[in-house]
């Protein structure tokens, strides 16, 4: 299952690759792990995956070790390192966070037409909604351990169904005035060993009612999604008096 079917990309490139070995090495070594080719063949298709992944000299990168690379192209390599199963699912984890922002566009480019050339899937784990835009055809909101909101990525970005995600959407720099105070959530988030068995969020959520601290809430069916909130309708309301104000 792992690597032939899932594969994974961390958040640090350089220390996901061995550095003890070149990069070669390490790309022909899981591909032979999961095709089961010779020394000779694994290393072809190493070569390959190292030029699918856009490196302008796979046989240079090939004998470099991760010292010898920058974030972007120990990334790039670790990519390639991910597609030699030929996975079917390709999770990546804030793919793009260590890298240069002149880096990052290029990684976030790749990924998106690896997907779409092999016609696989992309999982990417994120804080960026930049990156969630351009690459995710759906978004699930996580807090605190728990689903609390699944919905296209285009609906929940315009119109979200959960206090948390209204919130974060509200926090990003380039929707506040120049000089002004970027809007932040209250208090933190509780810790797994005490997580609430109502809402994990009430405590820090602008509509909390005792309704909310009473019982588990489930995901239930919204418009656009699904949301873990009883309160769609305020958020609703929200929506509308906004679109009057800026009206």
């Amino acid at each position: 299952m792992r690597g032939k079917r899932i594969a994974y990309i961390s958040q640090e490139p350089i220390s996901s690759l061995d550095p003890l070995h070149v990069a070669g090495r390490q790309v022909a070594e899981a591909v032979r792990a999961h095709r089961g080719v010779s020394r000779a063949e694994a290393k072809r298709i190493a070569l390959e995956l190292l030029a699918s992944v856009r490196l302008p000299d796979p046989e240079a990168v090939y004998a470099k070790y991760p010292h010898e690379m920058s974030g972007g192209m120990a990334q790039r390599v670790a990519i390639a390192r991910a597609l030699a199963g030929e996975p079917e699912l390709l999770i990546a984890d804030e793919p793009t966070t260590a890298l240069d922002v002149s880096v990052q566009a290029g990684v976030l480019d790749l990924l998106v037409d690896l997907r779409d050339q092999r016609g696989m899937a992309l999982i990417l784990v994120t804080h960026d909604w930049g990156v969630l835009a351009d690459a995710c055809d759906r978004a699930i909101v996580m807090y605190a351990g728990q689903i609390v909101e699944d919905a296209p990525t285009r609906d929940l970005i315009a119109a979200p169904r959960h206090p948390y995600s209204a919130a974060l959407l509200e926090s990003i720099p380039a929707k506040v005035d120049p000089g002004a105070m970027l809007p932040m959530i209250g208090g933190t988030v509780p810790p797994p060993s005490n997580w609430p068995t109502s809402c994990r969020f009430a405590g820090r959520c602008r509509f909390a009612t005792d309704d909310c601290t009473h019982a588990p809430i489930p995901l239930t069916r919204t418009d656009t999604g699904v949301s873990r909130c009883v309160h769609v309708d305020r958020l609703e309301e929200k929506e509308a008096a906004d679109a009057v104000t800026t009206a």
